[in-house]
């Protein structure tokens, strides 16, 4: 009983959006009051759950999203942006750019969370497309599965770790699966879908559409390159040097993703802003300009956030263990499966994949699986059918410019695909491991 004010809700939002034309934002506050009243909560306990879920969401990332837009506009703006996408073509070819994003998408993805480098790397994508005249989506879509695998699979992002913690899984063999199998489903992206890739060709936003302004010098390649992998550095250092030198304040902070990006940002302010000649008012210009184009993402964000927070307080994901634990069924396929029923019903993958390792819990240990592979099947359930309460799907359709529709048959069906074969890549190490 508790599935139906969910499911008529998610099928409310989808008909609000769509068909009834209303703000996303203000539909998903709609959508979240009719289902937390529906589901017997009251409403002093929605409008509570409402809050809560906006700022949980928002205190995570408003700093991340405002720093990441104000890099991604300096790095546009300057020409730096030109610069390293014709670096890249250069380097590759047009016939491997996917394979460069790709592998360049892994290595910023490992140590940085997903919308740090989902805010970072995307402008170059957009630039590259632009440059190039190859579809967006082509270029865009494999680099974000590779993103999307190392936030599911692979330490030292929050819920794998945290979930190889609850399981016992051992953080080393938990990293080197993970790029097993990761790996592949990667791979199966580019591949399965590179006919979305070429059909969707939206229109590239003029935020990151930026020709090159002659009065200004471009910078370097050198520093280009700098500031736009330094917050992967910053972060990706910090907790190499964290093994040896543990608990230290400095390394802490700078490893920290917000104070991170705000160093990268004031390194920006300098050497692509400040020393190509423009003047300390133009560049803080160039900054209120990209706060302002993600304050739409950041109410539809926050709609979603709220939205999950209900989700969470009518207890589904305890229902939904009481319905599959009896099931019998492989570990593996138990653990992935809760994972994305639970993903489906509240949005976030770390949610999901926590609250599927709460469940598993107690099967760990007389499963005989190891349980790196429950780590990772657990990561791979929590990434799949990401829809209108992930604001994950929602950064995709603002970022790429698509509609609601176009999102569905891209960005949910790489994660579908990513996770799919991840499962599959799992079962089949199962048989070795």
């Amino acid at each position: 009983m508790v599935f139906i004010p969910i499911i008529l809700g998610v099928v409310a939002l989808i008909l609000l959006v769509t068909w009834a034309k209303l703000d996303t934002f203000i539909s998903f506050m709609l959508v979240c009051l009719i289902v937390g009243l529906a589901s017997g909560l009251s409403i002093t306990d929605t409008v509570n759950a409402i809050e809560k879920g906006i700022g949980d969401t928002l205190s995570s990332l408003v700093m991340i999203l405002g720093f990441g837009a104000m890099l991604g506009k300096l790095v546009a703006e300057s020409g730096a942006a030109n610069k390293i996408t014709n670096s890249l073509v250069k380097s590759f070819g047009l016939k491997n750019i996917q394979l460069a994003l790709i592998v360049t998408g892994f290595i910023v993805g490992i140590p940085m969370f997903y919308t740090v480098g989902f805010v970072i790397l995307v402008p170059l994508v957009i630039a590259i497309a632009h440059n190039t005249k190859l579809p967006l989506l082509y270029v865009g879509l494999p680099m974000l599965a590779s993103l999307s695998v190392t936030h599911g699979f692979l330490p030292p992002h929050p819920a794998p770790t945290a979930i190889a913690g609850m399981y016992g899984a051992d953080l080393g063999l938990t990293l080197i699966y993970g790029i097993i199998v990761g790996i592949p489903a990667i791979l199966s992206a580019k591949f399965l879908l590179s006919g979305t890739m070429k059909r969707i060709q939206p229109v590239l936003l003029k935020d990151y559409v930026v020709e090159t302004d002659n009065r200004f010098a471009v910078p370097p390649l050198k520093i280009c390159l700098s500031i736009a992998l330094l917050p992967v550095v910053l972060i990706g250092g910090s907790s190499l040097i964290k093994l040896y030198i543990p608990n230290h304040i400095l390394i802490e902070a700078i490893g920290n993703p917000a104070v991170a990006m705000l160093i990268t940002v004031l390194m920006a302010v300098y050497f692509l802003g400040i020393r190509t000649g423009r003047k300390t008012t133009e560049v803080m210009k160039i900054l209120s300009a990209a706060i302002s184009s993600i304050a739409v993402v950041l109410l539809i964000i926050a709609g979603a956030g709220a939205f999950k927070q209900i989700m969470i307080e009518t207890h589904v994901s305890e229902q939904i263990g009481q319905v599959l634990g009896g099931l019998g069924m492989s570990p593996i396929l138990l653990a992935w499966l809760i994972a994305a029923l639970i993903r489906v019903s509240v949005g976030s993958a770390t949610v999901a994949g926590l609250t599927a390792a709460g469940i598993m819990i107690p099967m760990v240990a007389t499963s005989g699986v190891s349980p790196e592979l429950l780590v990772l099947a657990t990561g791979a359930g929590s990434i799949t059918l990401s829809h209108i309460n992930d604001g994950g799907f929602w950064l995709f359709k603002e970022y790429f410019n698509v509609s609601i529709k176009e999102t569905l048959l891209s960005w949910t069906l790489m994660e579908t695909t990513i996770s799919v074969v991840g499962l599959i890549g799992i079962l089949i190490l199962n048989l070795f491991v």
